[in-house]
């Protein structure tokens, strides 16, 4: 048996400022391979093109990436505001039903920046529009300046549920991670469960109570430096895992309390 596909949720790009891509990060890629021990696949994330149901059948598991536009506020009944930033229409049209179907089948998903709060979307939860702007809050966002390594350098510690699934995992309940996003969960959606905090009470990890199959999400990049990185590591490898098993027509691995 061949490795089996993981999807990529892409993002809408343009190339040269002017010719229209749908792009993903070759660090997702590098980590889904290497780490993941899985193929894989860039998906276009515009209904117009594909269908969950297509997609569910193409891929054994889906890595929601990080990305410059975030979920619509109108995904969570909230108006829009110029706080909210720029928006992808078309990739809450894909991602947000295929993380529903996903966590009926049991089908792997894994959530990363933008990803961890379409999980929480999809789910019904909510967002806050902008972190940095709450009390006692950090700046979160990426460095404007610098190297790439300097961008993702480690700049928080995150802090895990005693004997919950991340401590579990990772052997331990503190770690450092790298922080790059602008929103943050506002209101956990239904049977979303925070597993993981910034020191400032941000939710950086969370998994979705009773899925029948992995559903782990986490506001950081652990794309970055996955193959090196032992935070990074070990969530690839269980990723890889569980999608290897539903291939292999099992439901994949269950991560829970």
């Amino acid at each position: 048996m061949g490795r089996p596909v993981v999807g990529i949720i892409s993002n809408s790009h343009l190339l040269n400022d002017q010719y229209p891509a749908h792009a993903g990060g070759r660090m997702n890629s590098a980590a889904v391979s290497e780490v993941a021990g899985c193929i894989p696949l860039i998906i276009p994330s515009d209904p117009r093109l594909v269908s969950v149901s297509e997609l569910m059948e193409v891929c054994a598991g889906f890595l929601l990436t990080g990305g410059r536009p975030n979920v619509h506020p109108e995904e969570y009944g909230e108006p829009w505001t110029e706080a909210h930033g720029a928006a992808d229409r078309c990739r809450d049209g894909i991602t947000l039903p295929l993380v529903r179907e996903c966590i009926g089948r049991g089908q792997p998903i894994m959530g990363v920046c933008r990803g961890f709060q379409e999980v929480n979307v999809a789910m019904g939860g909510t967002l806050y529009p902008e972190i940095r702007d709450l009390p006692g809050r950090m700046n979160h966002r990426m460095p404007p300046d610098g190297t790439l390594e300097e961008k993702f350098a480690l700049r928080h510690c995150v802090r895990f549920t005693r004997g919950g699934p991340f401590h579990q995992l990772l052997g331990a309940e503190e770690v450092m991670t790298n922080t790059l996003h602008g929103q943050g969960i506002k209101r956990p959606g239904k049977r979303i469960v925070i597993d993981g905090w910034a020191e400032d009470g941000t939710p950086e990890a969370l998994y979705v109570e009773d899925a029948p199959g992995f559903a782990l999400s986490v506001q950081w990049h652990p794309e970055y430096n996955a193959a090196n990185d032992p935070v990074s590591h070990p969530l690839f490898e269980a990723f890889g895992a569980a999608v290897r098993a539903w291939a292999a027509g099992t439901v994949g691995q269950r991560i829970s309390a």
